[in-house]
């Protein structure tokens, strides 16, 4: 098979896992990221079952294991503020758990040797021709390609630029969520605790760094956008969302200031009749969102890996491989979006008789039965896509390595 070049859109997850599978086939890889350094911020994510296959054939198993959170019980509060009931904490962490900027760091490690990473720039028009697509970027010079991967998120814009307006597939599911760094005030120890009010919902944990604590906060944000706004009108429209909320809210906001690595969005799933066009192909988020709960971040990796496999399956043909690698991902993505679509509803309930019914569920998840009904829901997203090793991604192959340096941003 002949090696092309592949640009790949986007460095957070799915982007380096494309990287490292593309690169193990033979391509030579580009991955342009608008930030300016692997993102620091997000939740933690789990893997299990198939994917963990995935991620030792990866070899970034072990690593991912020195930094997995360690998640212990989750207290789940009453509406005086008071531990309710006791959620245990494998119900939530998989088979491994870890922070996602954790996550991106090592993915971003594991392939800076063989691809070339440009931050701060991205894509702004791609003109397919009959040997590669032109790409033309914000910053950079134009440059061409044999393919085009867009692994940028739900705003992507390798999608906008080869599929149409991110409102003709963007479905929001009448949620906002947001995740942020403040000070461990609750000396909490991979712990977590879970308070809600109508509309409103925060988790906080403590994971591997014992002085900071991890906010995730979800609410009712029907209508309101987010991505378009500077994080400095973020944080200020979280504060006025979360303003009258009770318990330890107004502590917890007021490192919304300081935090550097704030986000915010919408819950929302994407929704495409295809995932290529031409020379254009969308992986993760960017193809089928599915917001939380639907094990996106894993699904995302495996897809990189069929996406690389089957294109070096096709000897590089890339019609046929898109069209295999489409039909393999179709159905666990399904199931994903499936998954993710109750996320909102359940982690903010948006009244307190949605929320003593949500906390009764809670309570049976520590009974056996309802125990392993509810692993086999987690598991069901996780396995629906059965990992294949493919032969011709070889683990020996070596390919054009490039001069290993600095991450950008860090010293």
């Amino acid at each position: 098979m002949t090696a092309k070049t592949v640009l790949v859109s986007g460095a957070g997850i799915a982007g380096p896992a494309a990287a490292h599978w593309l690169h193990r086939a033979g391509h030579r890889v580009t991955v342009v990221e608008s930030a300016p350094a692997p993102r620091p911020g997000g939740q933690a994510v789990d893997f299990r079952g198939e994917q963990v296959k995935l991620l030792a054939a990866m070899g970034v198993l072990d690593e991912i294991r020195r930094y997995e959170t360690a998640m212990g019980d989750q207290t789940v509060l009453g509406p005086d503020g008071r531990p309710a009931l006791t959620v245990p904490g494998a119900a939530w962490s998989g088979e491994v758990e870890i922070l996602r900027g954790d996550l991106a760091r090592i993915l971003y490690r594991h392939t800076a040797d063989h691809t070339e990473y440009v931050f701060g720039d991205r894509v702004t028009s791609l003109t397919e021709t009959a040997d590669g697509v032109e790409v033309t970027f914000r910053r950079g010079a134009p440059r061409k390609f044999d393919l085009v991967v867009g692994a940028d998120g739900v705003h992507s814009g390798v999608r906008a630029a080869a599929f149409g307006p991110e409102e003709d597939f963007r479905r929001d599911l009448g949620f906002g969520i947001a995740g942020f760094t403040a000070p461990n005030h609750l000396g909490l120890d991979h712990t977590s605790i879970m308070y809600n009010e109508p509309g409103r919902g925060l988790v906080v944990g403590s994971h591997r760094l014992p002085d900071r604590l991890h906010v995730g906060l979800v609410f009712a944000a029907d209508g309101i956008e987010f991505h378009r706004r500077t994080p400095g009108e973020q944080a200020a429209l979280l504060a006025q969302l979360f303003a009258d909320t009770g318990w330890e809210t107004p502590k917890l906001l007021e490192a919304l200031p300081a935090a550097d690595d704030l986000y915010v969005d919408s819950i929302s799933q994407i929704h495409l009749d295809r995932w290529s066009a031409g020379r254009v192909v969308l992986l993760g988020d960017a193809a089928w969102c599915a917001g939380p709960g639907g094990s996106g971040t894993g699904l995302a990796m495996m897809g990189a890996q069929v996406l690389a496999g089957e294109l070096a399956a096709a000897g590089g043909d890339h019609v046929t491989a898109f069209a295999k690698y489409e039909q393999r991902l179709r159905k666990p993505a399904t199931i994903g979006q499936k998954n993710g679509k109750g996320s909102g509803n359940f982690l903010a309930p948006r009244t307190a008789a949605k929320i003593r019914s949500r906390n009764r569920g809670y309570r049976m998840l520590s009974t056996r039965l309802f125990g392993s009904i509810f692993t086999w829901m987690t598991d069901r997203a996780a396995n629906a896509l059965e990992y294949r090793a493919y032969p011709q991604l070889d683990s020996s192959h070596r390919g054009t390595r490039l001069a290993a340096g600095r991450e950008p941003g860090h010293s």
